[in-house]
């Protein structure tokens, strides 16, 4: 029995494909766009994914903050609409008393500060932060270093550029660690060059913020030990959204407002913010699972429908083969290969145009040089595809050669 790989063979089938030319285009048009829907969209779903991840690197996303505001209901004699602060006892209080939480970190912000450095000046924001907040908030350094702990406890006055104040004050893209920059009045050594950029952050977005140790600023504001903002991680295995109710009791104890008052403590959960986006990827994920399978499935009943025409057409051929010997699994094989080449054909070819697409897209998302979103395909992902297309193949030719086998040589003479 010949190899399916016998280039008689190979051209055998060819031959008996292009005699139904149109119909062959049409139905291999419909194999292709199948497979170009099903990888486009996956290398499209990882993409988005990687751009929407963007927004996270570099942040915990086991996080969550908590910001006073004014009172709503009256409590143990206070009037409704009473401000409150919190201070750094609320922050050793969660540290003893919450089991759950890993680092607490208070963030101190000022929007609308400007720096000044010889003649140039920059407009932004200005926070106060301790060391734990990296653990929150991962700095990504080009220059220098970032804040340690022996900055926070001696007070120094050093500082953190981030990317907008660095290019507004040192335009040339210099190293400005050393230098002293002047802001609300008090001069700050620069110590460090922040670069990352994500979109979360608690007060201001890293990449406009220069950021100093918290109470050095809490001095250059006059502020005392009041923090503006509460941040905190969980352990493995706690929920941020159960450790908001537990930090929440206690600070209702210690400042005296009602712990049902759910707008005298606003609450962000970066937790619950990621698991809805990744529950949202996941139905992407499967939307385009079904699409993809299901316009595969509709090219390969038309890959069944134009074997089925073919078998109908070469009834007088097939009669004559089983005449002079050929056996059913012979003709079996026959039509499943003709079948399996024409889906694989058309499923390379889709293949091979999805892998250009997306390295387009790729070459698109590329910005300073660095590939901020992965759209291609994956090398198993390809071998899925063709493992998919492969049974296709072979499904889409079963009903045909078995009508192939049924075929009497005395049928296919009385049919000529």
């Amino acid at each position: 029995m010949r190899s399916f790989f016998d280039i008689d063979r190979f051209k055998e089938i060819m031959d008996t494909l292009s005699r139904n030319r149109s119909r062959t285009i049409l139905t291999g048009f419909g194999i292709f766009w199948g497979v170009f829907m099903l990888l486009a969209l996956s290398g499209g779903a990882q993409g988005l994914k990687d751009l929407l991840l963007r927004n996270f690197k570099g942040f915990a996303t086991n996080s969550g903050f908590l910001i006073p505001n004014a009172t709503t209901r009256p409590y143990k004699g206070f009037q409704r609409g009473r401000s409150w602060k919190l201070d750094f006892g609320d922050i050793e209080a969660v540290k003893a008393q919450v089991d759950g939480v890993e680092k607490v970190a208070p963030v101190g912000t000022r929007w609308g500060e400007t720096a000044v450095f010889g003649d140039r000046t920059y407009n932004g924001s200005f926070k106060g932060i301790t060391f734990d907040y990296y653990s929150i908030e991962t700095p990504k350094i080009k220059f220098g270093r970032p804040l340690n702990r022996m900055d926070m406890e001696d007070e120094r006055k050093v500082c953190i550029l981030g990317k907008r104040p660095w290019e507004e004050l040192f335009p040339g893209g210099e190293d400005p660690c050393g230098q002293m920059v002047r802001i609300g009045g008090v001069y700050y050594q620069v110590i460090g060059v922040d670069v990352s950029e994500s979109n979360i952050s608690i007060g201001a977005p890293s990449e406009w913020t220069i950021t100093a140790p918290l109470k050095v600023f809490n001095k250059l504001y006059g502020k005392g030990d009041e923090v503006e903002f509460l941040g905190f991680t969980a352990r493995d295995g706690w929920r941020v959204k159960t450790l908001f109710k537990d930090i929440s009791a206690i600070l209702s104890r210690r400042h005296y407002f009602d712990p049902d008052d759910d707008q005298a403590l606003f609450s962000v959960n970066s937790e619950s913010i990621f698991t809805m986006m990744d529950n949202l990827m996941k139905g992407v994920d499967i939307m385009i699972l079904l699409i993809g399978l299901g316009t595969l499935l509709a090219g390969a009943i038309g890959v069944s429908n134009i074997m089925m025409v073919t078998v109908k057409e070469r009834t007088s051929e097939i009669g004559i083969r089983r005449a002079i010997g050929a056996t059913p699994r012979m003709i079996l094989g026959q039509i499943i290969k003709e079948s399996i080449v024409l889906t694989m054909t058309a499923g390379a070819l889709g293949i091979m145009f999805t892998v250009l697409i997306l390295s387009g897209a790729e070459l698109a998302a590329t910005k300073d040089g660095v590939l901020t979103a992965h759209f291609q395909i994956g090398f198993w992902t390809a071998i899925g595809a063709v493992a998919v297309l492969t049974v296709l193949g072979v499904l889409a030719g079963l009903a045909p050669a078995m009508r192939a086998m049924s075929i009497k040589p005395v049928d296919a003479m009385r049919d000529e």
